[in-house]
């Protein structure tokens, strides 16, 4: 992605802050920022095949020189893209404070100054805290603990895209279009109660999780004990017990991401009988949610197995978990003490990374966070201009119009079934840049000066606005990224699409480059998120969103045959000899990236008359289009991190998804791979899906 020669230290110079100040404005540092348009020649390393390795063949020079930054796990054109926004961001953020008071911007402006005030947080210690740590230790029963997990409760997952599938309360709530009734939303009840990423990491047997495992015992006692807790190692132990017992009741990853198997509606009242051991009737009324008779249990043998535990587990061991678990949480806005432990677990431990951010970096996430539609509204009005957005609209067009005739062109797939899947193509929702509409944070309280109660306020705000669309009709053009977001999203439940301004920047996008390169690119994504509605999981859904089976039984099990083929071919990855990849578990991106792949390689030839793109740098229109694929996913990941990924994440590693190209004809005649190339794919054991 971004080819520059700006070094990550001048790069952290110039965003240097002086008490949120900037030293360089983000329109300043844009213009250094720049990449030139086409392919970063530089980049590649010709010593190498494209057959044997494409992605390093596209990206070893860049690999070569290029260092991870010592505050981040990853580095790449995403996490150049980031630091470019953050640092527009926080610039932005800055002109909020002489804002008019209790406005929108100001609110912005007094959280962020709220959090950059280390000596205040310092001075108030756990103070901020205290409420909650005292309604745990005065819980009495077994009744008063389920009050308060339903207290706690977030709306803080969405299962079916991996942006947040883990909770660290006991229980995540999701509210969603329902999966059996596209008019209405429901409540989603899933599995929690994890502080590591993952079951895995309490239960696998390979040396690397067992030696989290000790560090997350040692961090519990550290935490713990920072906070004056007497017998930290002792309570830190049953602690740990505890989330080992809710880790084995845990559902798999894979199976997690499987949607029919979530499909189980549960009435309020059945939650007794099927999930025995909680106290449901003060769970949901702490909750907010009494008067719901309907949810969707997205795990139904997790949810039985933590309310068993619920009743099984001494009140004791529960109310030290739940204290364990407030401090955790928070941490980031307690003393220094808090934070830099929590820094040195989650984030040296977890994902090896051995610098802390400075704050400003952790104030604009946090803004982003709490107020990041306040934000966003900001950063659209100076950074994604009407000529912007319209450039994308006409590529999203171009990207529907490639996909709706590859359906055409099916050979296997019968008329019945092409009906049902241009009508879901048409009825598509997408959004490109910002929402329709903005969220209305007027209710929000921000307080100068209160940082961790700002954070439980925004995150109580809106938990709210999720309950609040309970028993209203279903809004398809709501979004769930914000416009400073790097990153893309597909919405299978009301098959829409989110195409943030932020990942909508150079070198992905330039208008400077060819049809080859933005479509290779950018056209890439636009497809990989169209074709998510027709991937493993949003292929269950049809046209309205309603989980419903639209295919014909021949044309379904070709079309399971070709997802198992390909889950088969990253199953066989290995990015360590201990760990190789879970085909299954990412099978839905892995689709989604081959199918957006050839809609895009389409959309690139019909913009040449249906003819190979010219010749530029040296390079054919079909080389420019696959480089600049690969390009687009140069990354540097710590060893740490990757592993985690590897049993975490539903995408492939970056440089397995760049030699997704090896099941595309036109790929082996671009760069003459042949037998005996290690990439090399007879025709017939190329994936061909949609």
């Amino acid at each position: 992605m971004l080819a520059m020669n700006l070094t990550f230290r001048q790069l952290a110079l110039s965003a240097a802050f002086v008490l949120g100040g900037l030293a360089l404005s983000g329109s300043a540092l844009a213009q250094t920022f720049n990449p030139p348009p086409g392919i970063d020649l530089a980049g590649l390393d010709p010593k190498l095949k494209p057959g044997d390795d494409f992605f390093a063949y596209a990206n070893g020079g860049w690999m070569a020189k290029t260092e991870i930054p010592p505050d981040r796990s990853t580095w790449g054109t995403s996490g150049e893209l980031v630091e470019l926004t953050n640092v527009r961001v926080a610039d932005l953020i800055k002109s909020t404070a002489s804002a008019a008071p209790g406005s929108e911007a100001r609110k912005i402006g007094d959280y962020y100054a709220s959090y950059l005030d280390e000596g205040r947080i310092e001075a108030l210690g756990l103070a901020p805290l205290q409420p909650a740590l005292a309604r745990i230790a005065a819980i009495k029963d077994k009744s008063a603990l389920a009050a308060e997990f339903g207290r706690q409760l977030r709306a803080d997952v969405d299962p079916l895209n991996n942006t947040n599938f883990q909770t660290d309360h006991l229980f995540g709530l999701w509210v969603e279009q329902d999966l059996n009734h596209p008019g209405h939303y429901a409540p989603y009840l899933l599995q929690g109660g994890l502080g590591m990423p993952d079951r895995d990491y309490y239960l696998s047997d390979n040396p690397h999780m067992a030696a989290d495992r000790d560090a997350y015992r040692a961090h519990i006692a550290k935490v713990l004990a920072l906070a004056g807790v007497k017998e930290s190692q002792a309570e830190a132990a049953r602690i740990f017990d505890l989330e080992t017992k809710i880790a084995k009741a845990h559902a798999p990853r894979a199976e997690s991401e499987d949607v029919l198997k979530a499909n189980n509606p549960w009435t309020r009242a059945s939650f007794v009988t099927r999930a025995p051991g909680l106290d449901w009737g003060a769970f949901f009324n702490a909750a907010g949610l009494s008067g719901q008779a309907k949810f969707i249990v997205w795990h139904p043998k997790a949810t039985a197995g933590e309310a068993a535990l619920v009743a099984s587990e001494p009140l004791s061991t529960w109310k030290a978990y739940l204290r364990f678990r407030q401090l955790d949480h928070y941490s980031g806005l307690l003393p220094k003490a808090f934070a830099d432990e929590r820094f040195a677990f989650y984030s040296r431990t977890l994902s090896g990374v051995p610098q802390q951010q400075v704050r400003w970096k952790r104030a604009v996430a946090a803004a982003n966070e709490d107020l990041g539609w306040a934000v966003g509204k900001l950063y659209v009005a100076k950074y994604f201009p009407p000529q912007s957005k319209a450039a994308i609209d006409k590529l999203v067009v171009e990207m529907i119009a490639a996909f709706d005739a590859r359906i055409d062109k099916l050979d296997w797939m019968a008329p019945a079934t092409k009906v049902e899947a241009k009508r879901k193509l048409k009825t598509l929702k997408v959004g490109v840049g910002y929402p329709d509409r903005w969220v209305d944070y007027s209710t929000l309280v921000v307080k100068p000066g209160e940082a961790l109660a700002n954070r439980q306020r925004a995150e109580l705000f809106e938990y709210r606005r999720s309950l609040a669309k309970l028993g209203r009709p279903v809004d398809r053009g709501e979004w769930c990224m914000t416009p400073q977001t790097v990153n893309a999203v597909n919405l299978p439940v009301r098959n829409a699409l989110n195409f943030p301004a932020a990942e909508l920047q150079a070198p992905d996008f330039n208008p400077a480059n060819p049809a080859a390169m933005n479509l290779g690119a950018t056209g890439a994504t636009i497809g990989h998120e169209i074709s998510h509605s027709f991937d493993d999981q949003g292929a269950m859904f049809d046209a309205d969103g309603r989980l419903r089976n639209w295919w014909t039984p021949g044309d379904l099990a070709h079309f399971r045959a070709s997802g198992h083929a390909l889950a088969e071919q990253f199953s066989a990855y290995r990015p360590f000899p201990d760990i190789a990849l879970n085909g299954e578990q990412m099978l839905g991106e892995n689709i989604a990236d081959i199918a957006g792949l050839n809609a895009a390689y389409d959309a690139y030839r019909l913009a040449n008359g249906g003819k190979e793109g010219p010749a530029q740098q040296g390079l054919t229109g079909d080389q420019q289009f696959f480089l600049a694929y690969s390009q687009s996913w140069r990354t540097k990941v710590r060893e740490a991190t990757a592993r985690q990924r590897a049993v975490t994440d539903g995408h492939a590693p970056a440089e397995f998804r760049a030699d997704t190209v090896r099941n595309m004809d036109a790929w082996y005649a671009a760069f003459g791979v042949k037998p005996g190339d290690q990439l090399y794919l007879a025709p017939q054991d190329r994936v061909r899906i949609w």
